[in-house]
């Protein structure tokens, strides 16, 4: 042990790392490694499988914050040693033109701020590697998939550049294919898109593209480091009250491949309904797909009943492990997944963020599990006002303008506002306010906290986005296909009938029904659940009153 000064210099600058089915003689400490990083410490010591990693410690951002432009001192150093155990742990080698490694590099706070902070996936393709990994994978479609990817994220995340271009070109290579979405382009067609993405990147940064992959990591760490700082981010800890000291951890981590055919896929996953709080499997699936196409919300996704159907015994193995990540963790778990020809793998869980009535009833649950007992609930519900917690449904026969996918409860009513700051203006102006988008996206952060309920014509329930409306007990429904949004004129159009910003509609968070105007309301509140938890109360002071 050093002297408290030395311990103080070197806190939080550890890099740990993650190996499947072993783990160090101490549980690292959560201020350090962030919630990422020591859950998948815990789900690896579990044995369950979590592909090989590091992570890099909050003190090396906070040391980046101080002086940013290029990696604190020492770290460099302990990359290259970490990256040579990654490398004995896969036996594969970084930068190797024939059967190289790649990785991911992802964030991770101390609290959890989903989707707030940067990630760069497939780090480490370049020119060179890309016949390694060709001949490693025997897979063309998913190499050049994941090249083109690696490209437009880093011009983007790395370099600040906007995504215009690069999809703008990719809507080329769509229409040229008849094809609706990149999951459907053959590996001739994603050749050409990586190449055509070779040539956008140097034209926004003017310079090519890294074709060194230390410098590609590098850069990819740095970026990471800086999204502390970043505009959503910094609204999200204002929101939850999160300090602005604590800084990232990052997770560097071998990469799976949710883009290598049509048994693999991408998801998230939680143990319980993260809306209602039923104890029941609820998840969002992207067959052909890398976890970004997931939580980014541009995409539509499939449910657990579509995943079961093509793929029984994945289904099965996911609900297995939800089990063992609860009676780990002991609350409800968000996680999120991939699978690579079949083959199950976990890339990050934590405690899920959930509505008020779902916290209320997933604790009453797990008291009853054995899991927690009262005293734990309690502690759990403390920040939640239980006498004011209602759900509303819709009291209506009226036909609906439009349907989309639920992603929450409750109902909403409210004008339109086709952007954030047309929702902060409305709401100024004292107005009940829905957010109309085209897909759930974190970078309205700050229009989602001041409207009542969020629409969108595309996205999944587990969309980053959909997440942090249904925490802040947003009303939320997803994937409206029979909505289209008209920025230029200020107006959309439900189910064929064109309204202009500011017109009222009202969300069916429980049924994903979008109707004109506002509707009556049936108001319930789960008084069986309240009066569990006014006994718990009881029993608590009767254990803490003084004996006479």
């Amino acid at each position: 042990m050093g002297n408290p000064s030395e311990l103080a210099t070197a806190f939080g600058r550890e890099i740990v790392p993650i190996r499947y089915g072993t783990h160090g003689p101490r549980e690292p400490e959560v201020a350090t490694l962030g919630f990422k990083g020591l859950n998948l410490w815990r789900m690896a010591r579990l044995g369950l499988p979590v592909p090989q990693a590091f992570v890099i410690g909050t003190g090396h951002c906070r040391d980046y914050l101080q002086a940013p432009g290029a990696l604190p001192p020492g770290l460099e150093a302990a990359l290259a040693t970490q990256l040579n155990g990654l490398e004995l742990a896969t036996g594969l080698r970084f930068g190797s033109a024939r059967k190289p490694l790649l990785v991911s590099v992802r964030s991770g706070a101390p609290e959890s701020m989903p989707g707030m902070m940067e990630t760069v996936l497939n780090v480490g393709l370049t020119d060179a590697t890309v016949p390694g990994l060709l001949r490693l994978t025997g897979n063309p479609r998913l190499v050049w998939d994941s090249y083109r990817r690696l490209i437009q994220s880093f011009a983007e995340v790395v370099r600040g550049c906007s995504p215009a271009p690069f999809d703008e070109m990719l809507r080329l290579q769509l229409r040229r294919a008849d094809a609706a979405s990149a999951r459907e382009l053959d590996f001739h067609a994603l050749k050409d898109a990586a190449q055509a993405a070779l040539g956008i990147y140097e034209s926004q940064t003017g310079s090519p593209f890294p074709q060194k992959p230390a410098e590609q990591l590098a850069a990819a760490i740095e970026a990471v480091f800086a999204s502390w700082n970043g505009d959503r981010a910094r609204e999200y800890r204002r929101l939850k009250q999160i300090s602005d000291d604590a800084g990232t951890a990052v997770t560097v981590q071998r990469m799976v491949y949710g883009n290598a055919g049509g048994t693999s896929g991408s998801g998230v996953g939680f143990t319980r309904d993260p809306s209602t709080g039923a104890p029941v499997l609820y998840l969002d699936f992207l067959f052909n797909a890398q976890g970004e196409d997931v939580v980014s919300g541009r995409q539509q996704a499939q449910d657990a009943a579509a995943l079961a159907a093509l793929l029984p015994d994945a289904a099965e193995e996911l609900a297995r492990v939800a089990q063992v990540l609860e009676r780990e963790f002991r609350d409800v778990q968000e996680f999120e997944f991939t699978l690579q020809d079949g083959r199950l793998y976990l890339l990050q869980t934590r405690t899920a963020k959930r509505t008020a009535w779902a916290t209320l009833r997933s604790t009453v649950d797990l008291v009853d599990d054995g899991l927690i007992d009262p005293s734990i609930a309690l502690q759990r519900l403390d920040g939640i006002d239980l006498d004011r917690l209602e759900h509303m449904r819709v009291d209506t026969t009226a036909a609906p303008l439009a349907q989309g996918v639920p992603a929450g409860i409750g109902v909403a009513s409210g004008v339109i506002a086709l952007d954030a700051a047309a929702a902060r203006r409305l709401k100024a102006g004292g107005a009940n306010v829905l957010l109309v988008r085209d897909h759930p996206s974190t970078e309205d952060i700050a229009g989602i906290a001041v409207a009542d309920g969020l629409l969108t014509a595309s996205g999944g329930r587990t969309s980053h986005a959909a997440v942090v409306a249904r925490q802040l007990d947003k009303v939320c429904v997803v994937g409206c296909e029979t909505l289209s949004i008209d920025a230029s004129r200020r107006r959309c159009r439900l189910g064929g009938v064109e309204l202009a910003e500011g017109d009222a509609i009202s969300l069916d968070g429980s049924s994903g029904a979008v109707y004109a105007g506002n509707v009556p309301v049936v108001r319930e509140t789960p008084q069986d659940l309240l009066q569990r938890v006014a006994t718990w109360r009881a029993a608590a002071r009767s254990t803490t009153l003084p004996s006479a």
